[in-house]
């Protein structure tokens, strides 16, 4: 009895074949490139962005102290 209990569990336990778990380490595998290369992507249009805000700043800094000094000059007169 004990035995006929046994075999007829071990039916019951679904079997994964290999194609199938073949295919979803492919797409895992496809899923982490694909979102490697997103997230490359945004660091690359991140960095771009802040060099910008970088020569923007450096561009007000030189029109600031541009204007401070026809600023003192106008108080000299």
């Amino acid at each position: 009895m004990l035995s006929r209990i046994a075999s007829s569990s071990a039916r019951r336990i679904p079997r994964v074949s290999p194609a199938a778990t073949r295919w979803y380490t492919e797409e895992n595998a496809f899923h982490k490139k694909e979102k490697a290369h997103e997230d490359q992507y945004a660091r690359e249009h991140e960095k771009e962005q802040l060099k910008k805000l970088h020569e923007q700043i450096e561009q007000k800094k030189r029109e600031l102290a541009e204007l401070e000094k026809q600023h003192a000059e106008a108080l000299k007169k």
